[in-house]
C-alpha cells in the first residue's frame, strides 16, 4: 500500500506528519511512502532530505490519491474531496467535538483513524500525539512568557542591586502543565501549581514546584483526566486563583475538560488586579480559554498592561521537533497496524487501541467507540491478612540457647587448637574472623548497593585467584582439587563483576 504525506492546508501550520527519518521507518514496514513537494519545508525537512531517505516526492494529487493518507490536522472539505473512496485517512480529528466531520468522512466512503483518540492506557503511550504535542507546547509557553515578561526569571545579587526571581503560577498539572513547570523551574523561577486531581501533587513537587492546596474535597481521578468541578469546589478554588494570579508575574493555564469548553478560571476582576507587565499564557485558548480576556490565536494587552497570549500554535513554533515526535507516534501506530510488516493495514477491533481510534470504516460510522476500562486511581488496599494463631506464631529463640551454643563452639575450638599446629590455628582464626566480619558487613549493606558491591569484591576474588594458583602445584591431591575449585569460582566472580560494572557504566554514558 502507498502512504501519502500531504502538505498541511491550515494557514500558518508548520508541522508535517512525517519527517525524512520517520518516513524511512514507515517504508521499512513494507509501505511505498510518498510526500507532497514542500510539505516539510517549514519543519526543516526539505524535499532533498526525503529523497535522500528513499522517499518519493510527488505532487498534491498523487499524495492525496494514496491508499493511506497521513496528516496532522483534520481535513478540510476540499481535502476530503481529494480522498479516494476506500482509502484510509490518519490525522488529528477531534471526532467528539466534530460530528459534522464524521458525517463528511462517512459520505466520502473512507476509513478514518483519529490520532487524538488513542485511549489513555500504558500500551498506547508511544502513540499518544496529544501528550507529545502538549509536552512541546508547555515548554514553548514558558519561552513565550519569558519573551513578553522582558525580565530575568532567576533572582540575582549584583553590585548594582538585587533582583527577585519571577513568580510563575501554573494551572493544571497534565503533560503540558508539568512541562511548563519543569521549564520555568530550570530557568530559576519560583513556581507554584494547582490541579483538581490531588494525586498529581507529588509529580508537581518532583518538578521543583510547590503544590497549592485548597481546603475542599478532591477526588482521585479514575481515568487520569480532570473532571468538571462542583459548585462548592468552584467557590473554593476561585479565591485561590484570584490570590495566586495577583501575586504571580506569569500565569500559565492548561485546564481542559474532555468534550467540554474550557472552564473560565481567571476572571476579568483578577486580571484587572494583576501587576502591569504580568503575562498570562492561556494554553486552553483553542477551547475558549481559561482567562476572561483570552482571544483565540491573539495577543491581547489589557488596560492595566497585562499581556494575555491565546496562541493555539505553540507546538508548531518548534516545528522540527514536534514533527519528529508526531511522526514517531505515527510510526508506532503503523507498527501496530502492520503486524506482518508487509505494507498492508490490518485493523483488529479486538484491540482496544485500534477500535478506539477508528472513526469510520469504509463509510460506516464507528464513533463513539466502546468505553475502555482505565484507572489512574491508586490500587485498593489489600484485604486484611488473618492473624496467625498461637500455634502458628514462631517463638523467638531463647537467648540462653544462643549463649550455650556459643560456649559449646568456643569449647570445641579450644579442644581442636590443642591438636593443631601453630600455622593451622592462625589460619583457622583468620578464617573465622573473616566469616564474622563479612557477614556483618554484607548484611548491613542496602539492597540498592549490592550490585556495585559485586564489582568491589573483584579485589577479594583476585586474592583468592592468586592463592589458588599458588596451591595448584601442591603434592597433595586434595589441596590441588580445592585450589582448582577456588580458581574457577574466583574467575566466575571476577568476570561477572566486570560485566556488572560495564553495564552500570553504560547507564551513565550518552549516545
Amino acid at each position: 500500500m502507498r502512504i501519502g504525506i500531504p502538505r498541511e492546508a491550515w494557514p500558518g501550520e508548520n508541522l508535517v506528519a512525517a519527517t525524512a527519518k520517520t518516513a524511512e521507518q514507515l517504508a521499512k514496514l513494507g509501505y511505498d511512502v510518498v510526500v507532497e513537494s514542500g510539505a516539510g519545508e517549514a519543519a526543516d525537512q526539505p524535499d532533498q532530505a526525503y529523497a535522500e531517505a528513499g522517499v518519493t516526492v510527488v505532487d498534491r494529487e498523487t499524495a492525496w490519491s494514496s491508499d493511506v493518507v497521513v496528516k496532522v490536522n483534520a481535513p478540510t472539505d476540499e481535502e476530503i474531496g481529494l480522498l479516494r473512496r476506500g482509502s484510509t485517512l490518519v490525522s488529528i480529528m477531534a471526532p467528539g467535538r466534530s460530528p459534522e466531520l464524521v458525517e463528511k468522512l462517512q459520505a466520502a466512503g473512507v476509513t478514518a483513524l483519529a490520532m487524538d483518540a488513542v485511549p489513555r492506557i500504558s500500551r498506547a503511550q508511544s502513540m499518544d500525539v496529544l501528550s507529545s504535542m502538549a509536552n512541546v507546547a508547555g515548554y514553548r509557553a514558558v519561552i513565550e512568557a519569558a519573551h513578553e515578561f522582558g525580565r530575568m526569571f532567576t533572582g540575582q545579587v549584583t553590585a548594582a542591586g538585587k533582583t527577585a526571581p519571577a513568580k510563575v503560577f501554573v494551572v493544571g498539572a497534565g503533560v503540558a502543565g508539568l512541562a511548563a513547570i519543569g521549564a520555568a523551574s530550570s530557568m530559576g523561577a519560583v513556581v507554584r501549581a494547582f490541579d483538581v486531581r490531588p494525586e498529581v501533587a507529588e509529580q508537581v513537587e518532583s518538578m521543583g514546584a510547590e503544590f497549592v492546596h485548597v481546603d475542599m474535597e478532591q477526588e482521585v481521578s479514575s481515568d487520569g483526566y480532570a473532571k468538571e468541578m462542583t459548585a462548592a469546589q468552584e467557590a473554593a478554588t476561585a479565591l485561590m486563583y484570584d490570590e495566586e494570579a495577583r501575586n504571580a508575574d506569569i500565569v500559565i493555564t492548561t485546564a481542559l475538560i474532555p468534550g467540554r469548553p474550557a472552564p473560565k478560571l481567571i476572571t476579568a476582576e483578577t486580571i484587572a488586579a494583576m501587576r502591569g507587565g504580568s503575562v498570562i499564557v492561556d494554553m486552553a485558548a483553542a477551547n475558549g480559554g481559561n482567562a476572561a480576556a483570552t482571544q483565540t490565536g491573539e495577543r491581547v494587552v489589557t488596560d492595566n498592561g497585562v499581556v494575555v497570549l491565546g496562541y493555539t500554535d505553540l507546538a508548531g513554533r518548534l516545528a522540527a521537533q514536534t514533527s519528529q515526535l508526531y511522526g514517531t507516534n505515527v510510526v508506532n501506530l503503523f507498527k501496530l497496524l502492520t503486524p506482518a510488516k508487509d505494507g498492508q493495514v490490518t485493523l483488529d477491533f479486538d484491540d482496544v487501541i485500534q477500535r478506539g481510534i477508528t472513526v469510520t470504516l469504509d463509510g460506516e460510522s464507528m464513533w463513539p467507540p466502546p468505553p475502555v476500562q482505565v484507572s489512574a486511581a491508586p490500587a485498593a488496599p489489600e484485604a486484611a491478612v488473618a492473624q496467625p494463631t498461637e500455634k502458628e506464631v514462631k517463638k523467638p529463640l531463647d537467648p540462653k540457647v544462643k549463649l550455650y551454643a556459643a560456649g559449646a563452639g568456643a569449647a570445641a575450638f579450644a579442644v581442636l587448637s590443642m591438636f593443631m599446629g601453630g600455622l593451622l590455628l592462625q589460619q583457622l582464626t583468620v578464617l573465622m574472623l573473616a566469616i564474622f566480619v563479612g557477614y556483618y558487613v554484607i548484611s548491613n549493606v542496602a539492597h540498592a548497593l549490592h550490585t556495585p558491591l559485586m564489582a568491589e569484591t573483584n579485589a577479594i576474588s583476585g586474592i583468592i585467584l592468586v592463592g589458588g594458583i599458588l596451591q595448584v602445584g601442591s603434592s597433595n591431591l586434595l589441596v590441588t582439587i580445592l585450589a582448582m575449585v577456588a580458581i574457577l569460582v574466583a574467575s566466575i566472580n571476577i568476570f561477572g563483576g566486570f560485566l556488572v560494572t560495564v553495564r552500570m557504566l553504560d547507564m551513565f554514558r550518552k549516545d
